[in-house]
């Protein structure tokens, strides 16, 4: 079947590295900034960086409702520690005004593991990932507080959830895309090609 193409939603973060993962994993990856860019791709990976300025940013760029429409309608998404957050239908400790996308029925807490100096690296064992733990790097990092009975819990860390999934929607606190180990986003690429062959049915 052919390559999926997915986009990396670049207004904020560390968009390369997720394209460097992806390309590694088998997929065609791009930056997305517009809206037209969102229509060409099979499934997205939203980076990490600061969730209230990516969400700011995505109302300018006009993106907020169709990157909403594309959620609802089935499209594969993958959060990464303010990606995270902005799949999450709920946030604690976020600003009044900032937007979420949804799409996993879970409650984040921002910044949950700490400041930018209290970050740190730690072995993961995810659901669903052969061949041992995946090293997470932390960064500021949220952490799920509590899930709906629809969302499956992929890993916890130190007594907290850390990589959740639901439907087409996956979300890991941490950051997989800066260590060189791709397995985070292979099980993404094979989740976005799972959804081609659904939809081409």
């Amino acid at each position: 079947m052919s390559t999926p193409t997915i986009g990396v939603l670049a207004l904020q973060g560390d968009v390369r590295e997720h394209l460097v993962a992806l390309a590694a994993a088998d997929a065609v990856a791009r930056p997305v900034r517009r809206p037209e860019e969102l229509a060409e791709v099979d499934g997205l990976v939203i980076p990490g960086g600061e969730s209230t300025t990516m969400s700011k940013l995505a109302v300018v760029f006009g993106m907020l409702e169709p990157l909403r429409e594309r959620v609802r309608a089935g499209m594969p998404v993958y959060g990464t520690c303010a990606g995270m957050i902005m799949v999450a239908d709920k946030i604690l400790d976020g600003r009044e005004d900032q937007e979420t996308l949804g799409g996993i029925d879970m409650i984040v807490r921002r910044n949950a593991f700490g400041r930018q100096n209290e970050s740190f690296e730690a072995a993961v064992e995810v659901a669903g990932i052969a061949g041992g733990p995946v090293e997470g790097v932390f960064i500021r990092a949220p952490w799920v507080e509590s899930v709906g009975a629809a969302a499956d819990v992929l890993a916890t860390h130190d007594g907290h959830t850390v990589a959740v999934r639901q439907g087409n929607v996956l979300a890991t606190s941490f950051h997989p895309e800066l260590t060189g180990d791709h397995r985070v986003h292979a099980l993404f690429v094979e989740m976005v090609r799972t959804e081609m062959v659904r939809a081409a049915r």
